[in-house]
């Protein structure tokens, strides 16, 4: 915007803070990502959170690791602490398919540019700064600490790697959404160096005085490790789980048990370098905590030093409101449960309200906002009927592999929030950009109210916020595969088309389903995919929106890649792990394709599969 000043957004200079007549900082963060002012942007986030509190705060965005370490130190030593996140991404996921090829772009880098942030950059930036400034406390956190905090397996290496507290040398880890730990680590600091003799807070003081904040992990020394038998969940030692995949799938299941838990216990896990030791998570954000994090006054846009180029991941949420965090799924190949939690957090209409306002003065917003949604578009506003009932439960899923009786799933507030947006004068239209569950709109409760909600969400949902193409995901449709992957039957995809096919004809709307699929995820086989192939044909889809199953650290799908068992039942579960046997799963997504189909003959001719080759035409 042309009123803007270099000062409305964090400094990112030495020169920008001396302009906010500041000669040192509290607190510097390095991010790999660009630096973008924006509430979809943990580093942006963060920074805003902690300058609201009173600390003068700088962010060095996507420092160059590969020089004589300048960027490094622009900034000098914080009052307080360094904080790192990688970005939004693990970077190994934002640099590599599945296929470890690189990606076409970096979508959080200008242009697109890969060369702008190292591999396993949280590790690689905390070691830099461990080196150059020894005894200032580093804080790691994001979706890079936060799902590598345990011994974890590593597509990338195919091997187990240790907690990356280890690796990272860091002295305090901050998993999941970071809020609420990061406030309160700050504020201990900023309390005892102003009380205290010394202007700067060392690391060792740093680990004492935040041992015990929630949400936070550190390493602790065998001898100063102190076990609390009542609260304490053991994990199997690193070395055991190198020896034993079973012991790691225990592991993994122990992990996510807890992190499901309205109360969960304190993890610890023994590495050969000392104890790490996790503690359990803060409660779910309330709607006056989320509402004060996306009310901080960010500019909304990337930073100056970016002018004229195309920041990919921006452009996708340019116009997108987020209102709601947390995912009940529980997709087993996903990591947004694990990382936002499981109960969702809700931002008030009026938050939500305030911020499309500020979208509509933006001055090349034409009344279209391209999402109004969140990790999953139709979650917002629930959660148990009974308290008491989600405190004792320690389910995945709250809707998998049936809907829990205690969900109340009423879409009401999804429906009164879409209208008050639709009636402001500034908008033409709100999308769902955001994925549906559609197993949610297709439950009936046996309450007549709340059923009746469901099906006007569902006709308001199709009739007035679909921008052309409607984005679900059934991801396969073998029912033992998508009982692995915890997804509904591809029967309740059938029939979630023949209603939006009704729904369609009734408004004269020439709309399309979009559905997306995962390949090679543990269960699937070169058969299962071919039966899929089949089954899409007959429903008129030339698939486009596919992938092939990457494994992320510490998800379900990942520990049963790695371990070839279920860890919930210790069944064996078969993988494709070779390229050639992810390529062979991959090809059926193209049946259509001239240069797949010869391969295709072939191999359905040696499972002697001629029914599926009538029904490919093949």
């Amino acid at each position: 915007m042309s009123n803007r000043q270099i000062t409305d957004w964090l400094p990112t200079t030495r020169k920008e803070a001396q302009m906010r007549g500041w000669d040192e900082m509290d607190v510097v963060i390095f991010s790999g990502d660009a630096y973008v002012d924006h509430p979809s942007f943990g580093a942006a986030v963060i920074g805003r959170l902690l300058e609201a509190e009173g600390l003068r705060v700088a962010i060095v965005p996507q420092p160059n690791w590969q020089d004589d370490l300048r960027d490094f130190k622009k900034m000098g030593r914080p009052r307080l602490f360094f904080g790192i996140s990688a970005g939004c991404m693990d970077s190994m996921v934002n640099k590599y398919t599945a296929a470890k090829r690189f990606r076409s772009e970096d979508a959080y880098s200008p242009n697109g540019k890969h060369s702008k942030r190292p591999e396993y950059a949280t590790t690689v930036y905390s070691n830099i700064l461990k080196e150059l400034y020894p005894d200032v406390p580093v804080i790691i956190g994001g979706i890079e600490a936060s799902m590598r905090r345990f011994t974890h397996y590593d597509y990338w290496q195919d091997s187990l790697k240790k907690s990356i507290l280890i690796d990272s040398k860091a002295d305090i880890l901050v998993y999941g959404m970071g809020e609420q730990p990061i406030i309160e680590i700050a504020n201990r600091l900023k309390k005892a160096v102003e009380s205290g003799d010394g202007q700067y807070m060392t690391a060792a003081q740093a680990k004492e005085l935040t041992k015990d904040i929630k949400q936070t992990g550190q390493i602790v020394k065998r001898a100063e490790f102190i076990k609390e038998a009542e609260s304490d969940k053991e994990l199997h030692p690193h070395r055991e789980c190198i020896k034993n995949k079973e012991k790691q799938a225990a592991n993994f299941f122990a992990i996510e048990k807890e992190s499901n838990r309205v109360t969960a216990k304190r993890l610890i896990q023994e590495y050969d370098e000392g104890i790490v030791v996790v503690n359990p998570p803060y409660p779910t954000m309330t709607t006056e905590q989320l509402d004060r994090s996306f009310d901080l006054p960010y500019t909304r846009l990337p930073h100056p030093k970016y002018n004229g180029k195309r920041i990919p991941a921006f452009d996708m949420i340019k116009f997108s409101v987020n209102i709601h965090r947390g995912c009940f799924g529980g997709c087993a190949f996903c990591t947004i449960s694990a990382h936002q939690g499981k109960f969702i957090a809700n931002r008030s209409e009026a938050s939500i309200i305030k911020e499309i306002k500020q979208i509509c003065d933006m001055p090349d917003f034409k009344g279209y906002l391209s999402d109004l949604g969140g990790p999953s578009a139709n979650m917002y506003m629930m959660r148990g009927r009974k308290s008491e009932l989600c405190a004792k439960c320690s389910r995945p899923s709250c809707i998998q592999p049936k809907v829990c009786p205690n969900l109340n799933t009423d879409h009401s507030a999804l429906i009164d929030l879409y209208k008050k947006v639709d009636a402001l004068p500034q908008i033409k239209k709100s999308f769902i950009g955001s994925g549906v569950r559609y197993d949610l709109l297709l439950h009936k409760s046996g309450d007549k109210e709340l059923d009746s909600a469901t099906e006007r969400y569902t006709e308001e949902l199709i009739k007035n916020h679909v921008s052309g193409r409607l984005k679900v995901a059934p991801e396969h449709t073998n029912d033992s595969v998508l009982r692995l992957m915890r997804k509904p039957s591809f029967k309740q995809f059938h029939e979630f088309k023949r209603i939006f096919d009704r729904i369609n004809s009734k408004y004269n709307l020439k709309q399309q389903i979009i559905p997306y699929f995962i390949s090679s995820h543990p269960g699937s086989t070169v058969e299962s995919m071919a039966e899929l192939a089949a089954e899409t044909k007959q429903m008129n889809f030339h698939l486009e929106q596919v992938q092939d199953f990457t494994p992320t650290p510490m998800t379900m799908a990942t520990e049963m890649y790695y371990s070839g068992i279920n860890p919930e039942t210790k069944e064996p579960i078969y993988c494709a792990r070779t390229m050639r046997d992810k390529e062979a799963q991959r090809m059926f997504f193209f049946w259509y394709k001239p240069e797949e189909q010869r391969a295709i003959r072939n191999v359905l001719k040696k499972m002697g599969r001629n029914d599926l080759l009538r029904k490919l035409n093949l």
